[in-house]
């Protein structure tokens, strides 16, 4: 027996989408890659968001068994509400994914994380043969850090060691991001913090050098993929 649930049919994105046209351009083309049996990782962002419902249209159309693995309790729900069976990465692994991003350079490195689901999306990518980065033009930059910091996970208690030891980054600016939708700092899903550090410069190993700071659960920072393949308009 299906739920009759009022919220989930009323369930939408509850901001607003920029560049919008041009982001259904590649979200139609992603969804142009399902197959019968696929099992998907959906990446968070509204990006994303508009790949899943063209691949809801599609499967609900062509009688498509598909499962995802979606990156957040956002895309989640949409799942539910688009009837698309979810799984887990302990139980499956995907065939593909795909993700939106901030920024993407001409190596194909990535900053990502507004969305605060940079942890599972960097697990998501890490276990797909083939990740596909959807964006518009407005986030392929020359060099990273143009337009967008670098968020930075960070584990609640360790707030203060690794603002300390972030200094040695030689950051320009380090802010604790707040909620818009609630009082006080961003909680991720993870039940942690999440710094927005600006850089001048990004070097291939500071990905590394910024995880390997004690409290730092993962970085927005997606630096040499070689699995990643860019979808722009």
């Amino acid at each position: 027996m299906k739920w009759n649930s009022r919220l989930m049919e009323t369930w939408e994105w509850n901001a607003p989408i920029v560049n919008e046209k041009q982001k259904q351009k590649v979200a139609s083309r992603v969804a142009s890659f399902v197959k019968e049996g696929d099992v998907i990782g959906v990446g968070s962002g509204s990006t994303s968001y508009m790949a899943l419902q063209a691949i809801a249209r599609r499967v609900k159309e062509e009688h498509l068994n598909i499962q995802a693995i979606p990156t957040s309790q956002e895309m989640m729900l949409f799942c539910i509400q688009a009837e698309i069976p979810v799984t887990t990465l302990e139980v499956q692994i995907p065939d593909w994914s795909f993700d939106g991003a901030d920024e993407v350079d001409p190596d194909h490195n990535l900053i990502k994380g507004r969305g605060g689901a940079m942890f599972k999306e960097k697990l998501m990518i890490l276990a797909s043969p083939r990740t596909y980065i959807m964006v518009d033009r407005s986030k392929i930059v020359s060099t990273l850090g143009l337009n967008f910091p670098v968020p930075v996970e960070v584990f609640p208690s360790a707030i203060r060691v690794v603002e300390r030891e972030m200094e040695y980054l030689s950051p320009s600016s380090v802010h604790l991001r707040t909620g818009n939708g609630k009082d006080g700092p961003v909680i991720t899903e993870n039940g942690n913090l999440i710094l927005d550090v600006w850089f001048r410069d990004i070097p291939i190993s500071l990905e590394k050098d910024i995880k390997a700071i004690p409290g730092v659960v993962e970085s927005g920072l997606f630096m040499g993929y070689k699995n990643i393949g860019i979808v722009h308009d």
